[in-house]
């Protein structure tokens, strides 16, 4: 099979693009919502399309149209997802202001994580340890979560109530990134798992109209 791009919005669609070529090859229905992201499975046999407020599994490489699985258990958009290295499960975040993580062998959640000031989370990465999500929320704060102690392990907050839109951490896993709504982009340094509380201040601040500082 040739490289295929996955695209879809909102206008209910989901297709698929051979890219070389930019023939759109299979096109599939999203009724129940706009479709907020899109993200494949590491073995690149599924793709998952995120909207409000399901997740739906769908298969790539077939002329079958309906969803494998469902997921369900967010109250509101899906705003973030991606897989565990190996695919094992899948991670979330909604609106609704909670991470999820899900067991492909089942449509529910099997955990949920909610921060204390209920904000809307726009975004969520895997640190490449498998061991730790990293969100960003409407509020302005990065959070990292510890997947083994279920516990938010630490706090960042670059520009208070400035909201968060995307975070991503470096393959290598010495950097945790945050762009926020003001168009800055924040920069950490992050520890090693045996010091997983000593996260250094943000060491840029980026932006269109100059750098400034986190705390």
């Amino acid at each position: 099979m040739s490289v295929i791009l996955a695209t879809a919005g909102y206008d209910h669609k989901i297709k698929f693009w051979e890219a070389p070529s930019g023939i759109c090859s299979r096109t599939l229905r999203y009724p129940d919502s706009q479709v907020n992201c899109l993200e494949i499975t590491p073995d690149k046999k599924f793709l998952a399309a995120a909207g409000n407020p399901h997740v739906r599994l769908f298969e790539i490489n077939s002329s079958n149209h309906n969803p494998l699985l469902s997921c369900e258990g967010h109250t509101s958009s899906v705003t973030g997802l991606g897989f565990q290295r190996e695919g094992r499960w899948m991670y979330t975040s909604s609106e609704d202001g909670t991470l999820k993580i899900w067991d492909l062998r089942s449509p529910g959640y099997q955990r949920s994580f909610k921060a204390p000031n209920n904000a809307p989370v726009n975004s969520v990465a895997l640190h490449p340890n498998q061991a730790e999500l990293v969100s960003g929320d409407n509020k302005g704060t990065v959070r990292v979560w510890d997947l083994g102690s279920s516990q938010c392990i630490k706090e960042l907050v670059p520009d208070p109530d400035i909201p968060i839109r995307s975070v991503s951490v470096g393959e290598d896993g010495r950097h945790l990134v945050a762009a926020s709504q003001n168009a800055e982009v924040f920069v950490w340094n992050l520890p090693g798992r045996s010091n997983s509380n000593g996260y250094n201040g943000a060491v840029g601040g980026m932006g269109s109209g100059g750098g400034g500082g986190g705390s």
